[in-house]
C-alpha cells in the first residue's frame, strides 16, 4: 500500500474505483486499519460516545482532537488522515483557521468541517493556508439540537434542493472531499454524480464514491448501532480481517446493501 493523497482518491472516483473509510483514535488501531489497506482513516468527534462516554459529540474540544490525532499520526504512514474540528471550533474563518491548524501540525492531513454554504470564506481561507478541506452534509451531529435529533436529512423536495446547492457551494469554495449523512440514496447518487470532488457516504447507500463507519460500531464493540451500520467481526478471524472484510466489500459496492439504506 503507498501512501494515500487526495490526488489519489480524487483519481479513484475519476476512474470509478470505490474506498473505504474508518474512524480510528490510536496508534494501536491505526496500525491494524493500515494493515487492512484501508486508504483513509477519520479521527472523528464520534470519540465523545464511544470513548469519553457522551451522550453527543458537543463536548468533544479541539484539545481532544489534537491528542487522538496525534495518537493515529503515530501509529500509521500510509492512510489520509482526516480530523474533525469539534464543535465550537469555526465559527469565524479566523478561529477555524487557527484550529485547523492546530490539527495540522498533530498530524492530520486534512480536516472535516459540519455545515453549508456558510463555510465559504472559511474553507478558502483554509485553502490559502494550505489546508484541505472535508465538507459534511446531512445529518450533522453538530447541530443535533437543531435538527431536533439524529434523524435522515434530505426527504423532502426543498430539503434536497437545499443539500445539493450546499455541496456545490462547498465544492465551489474549495473544499476537496465531502461526508453525506442519513440521506436518502437517491439524493446522494445525485450529489456523487454532480460534484468532481470524492463525496463519502454514511447511512447515504452505495451510490457515493466511498464509505465511511465508526470502528467501534464495524467491529460489533457498540451495543445500539444505527440501520446503516452492519457488523463486520461476526464470522472474521480478528480485528484485522474484519477491517479486511468491510473494506472489500466496500471496494466490490456490496456495502451499503439496500437495508442499510434511506429512501
Amino acid at each position: 500500500m503507498s501512501k494515500v493523497n487526495i490526488l489519489k482518491l480524487l483519481t479513484k472516483k475519476q476512474q470509478q474505483e470505490k474506498f473505504a473509510v474508518v474512524t480510528c483514535y490510536d496508534a494501536s488501531f491505526a496500525k491494524v486499519v493500515e494493515k487492512a489497506g484501508i486508504d483513509a482513516i477519520l479521527v472523528g468527534d464520534s470519540l465523545g460516545m464511544v470513548l469519553q462516554g457522551r451522550d453527543s459529540t458537543l463536548p468533544v474540544t479541539i484539545e481532544d482532537m489534537s491528542y487522538h490525532t496525534a495518537c493515529v499520526a503515530r501509529g500509521c504512514d500510509q492512510p489520509l488522515i482526516i480530523s474533525d474540528m469539534p464543535f465550537g471550533s469555526y465559527n469565524t474563518p479566523q478561529q477555524c483557521a487557527d484550529n485547523a491548524a492546530t490539527l495540522m501540525r498533530a498530524g492530520a492531513h486534512m480536516i472535516k468541517i459540519e455545515g453549508g454554504s456558510w463555510l465559504g470564506d472559511s474553507i478558502t481561507l483554509l485553502n490559502q493556508a494550505g489546508i484541505p478541506v472535508c465538507g459534511h452534509l446531512g445529518l450533522t451531529p453538530q447541530s443535533v439540537n437543531v435538527l431536533g435529533g439524529y434523524r435522515v436529512q434530505g426527504r423532502d423536495d426543498s430539503q434536497a434542493k437545499a443539500i445539493l446547492a450546499d455541496a456545490v457551494a462547498l465544492e465551489a469554495a474549495g473544499a476537496a472531499m465531502l461526508v453525506l449523512e442519513c440521506v436518502p440514496r437517491k439524493l446522494a447518487t445525485e450529489i456523487s454524480a454532480t460534484l468532481k470532488i470524492p463525496v463519502i457516504g454514511i447511512g447515504a447507500g452505495n451510490g457515493t464514491d466511498a464509505q465511511v463507519l465508526v470502528l467501534h460500531d464495524l467491529l460489533g464493540i457498540t451495543e445500539k448501532t444505527a440501520r446503516f451500520v452492519r457488523n463486520f467481526a461476526e464470522g472474521s478471524n480478528g480485528v484485522e480481517d474484519a477491517l479486511k472484510r468491510y473494506n472489500s466489500a466496500v471496494v466490490d459496492g456490496s456495502f451499503p446493501a439496500d437495508e442499510h439504506s434511506f429512501d
